[in-house]
């Protein structure tokens, strides 16, 4: 499945809408940052070799930042002068204002510098010709600081992907309304909704689709006409109603799989073809805990290579677990709900964070991380455990 995804094409984004977007080349400063020697601190711009303990220095001059001096520092003055503010001609130095007293029209020092003290050279930062933020590089706020620093006001990055939701079953009801006999309110399709916007695509929604087959093909031909993928919960099992696998299977290139996890055992993949291009489909099973788990294991990934990430997979941490994990052997892989802590001696702890069904949309909630349980018996009290951070 990640090896038939393709990345998007690339766009010059304002830098305020860039944030979470992956660069797509090199950025290469064109100027000195800073473009001129100043001040690290409030204080007084001095030549070194006048100062020490006890000396007395005439004030000829206050910068401000934003300024350009024209006084020149000679010998036995001192010129007060603010953080950022350029350093005047004859100075090399800057004393903090807590080292200093003022005497009249002079100064005086508690103690000498040395020559470039408390200076921010020209260049300091970046100079002409420095790569500020290389190709694959996320678009974090720092970087989109770096970017404005060196007067960039666009980026190249991957665009961000367009992907289109539904949820299917006509047992679903959206917002508030009444419930009927055997009637479910839809959560799945708010929750993906989320789940894509937050690993920086852009959510679509294709609204609730009842378990009719024409319904659910003309929902998918209008997710994958509009959208660069297209997520879907519910109607990839083995029922008679489950219709997402079969129009699948009709329109474009499907994978029906049953993988050995839990929850999310039942998975569909495909890809429709649409004017040239491969759009894939991510079928993820209905019930509410086995979709998101499903969405962090399969379309998570799959969008991040869609958007450029090198790494598709969230980083793994290594937990305790003080009063174990248990589970019973079945062949298949779990994913626990865990609430995440750190106990007093720095390490990660983990405990469960309440129901596991498969329903249990609370302990879910309460969950900020999942164990990865291999088959077996689980883990012992005091033992470790792999987790995935969520969030």
């Amino acid at each position: 499945m990640l090896g038939g995804i393709e990345r998007l094409g690339v766009i010059d984004a304002p830098i305020d809408d860039a944030l979470g977007l992956v660069l797509a080349a090199d950025i290469v400063s064109t100027e000195l940052v800073p473009p001129f020697a100043n001040s690290a601190m409030d204080g007084y711009a001095v030549r070194a070799a006048d100062t020490a303990p006890g000396a007395e220095l005439d004030v000829v001059a206050t910068i401000a930042a934003g300024t350009a001096p024209d006084v020149v520092v000679g010998a036995g003055q001192a010129a007060r002068i603010m953080t950022g503010a350029p350093m005047p001609r004859g100075a090399d130095a800057v004393i903090k204002v807590e080292l200093t007293e003022v005497a009249g029209e002079r100064v005086r020092l508690a103690d000498g510098v040395d020559v470039g003290r408390s200076v921010r050279p020209a260049g300091d930062d970046i100079g002409v010709g420095d790569v500020v933020l290389a190709a694959g590089a996320v678009m974090t706020p720092a970087a989109i600081a770096a970017a404005a620093t060196i007067g960039r006001t666009t980026v190249p990055v991957v665009r961000a992907a367009r992907v289109g939701v539904f949820s299917t079953g006509d047992e679903l009801v959206g917002g508030g309304a009444p419930l009927g006999a055997g009637q479910i309110r839809d959560s799945n399709r708010h929750a993906l909704l989320a789940l894509v916007r937050g690993v920086g695509a852009i959510p679509v929604d294709l609204g609730l689709v009842p378990d009719d087959e024409r319904a659910i093909e003309a929902a998918l031909r209008w997710g994958v006409a509009d959208c660069d993928a297209v997520v879907t919960s519910g109607g990839v099992s083995m029922g008679d109603f489950d219709f997402v696998k079969v129009v699948l299977d009709r329109i474009g290139e499907m994978r029906w799989m049953q993988v050995a996890i839990k929850p999310a055992k039942p998975l569909a993949y495909g890809t429709v073809e649409v004017a040239g291009r491969p759009v894939p489909v991510f079928g993820l099973p209905g019930n509410p805990v086995s979709s998101q788990v499903s969405f962090e294991l399969f379309a998570r990934p799959a969008l991040r290579i869609m958007m450029g990430h090198a790494t598709p997979d969230r980083r793994r941490l290594v937990a305790v677990a003080p009063g174990g994990l248990a589970r019973r052997v079945d062949g298949k892989v779990h994913f626990v709900r865990v609430r995440v802590g750190q106990g007093a001696d720095g390490r990660f702890e983990v405990e469960s964070s309440g129901g596991q069904g498969s329903h249990h949309s609370v302990g879910m909630a309460a969950a900020d991380g999942l164990a990865v349980l291999p088959d077996g018996d689980g883990v012992a009290p005091g033992g470790l455990v792999d987790v995935i951070p969520l969030g």
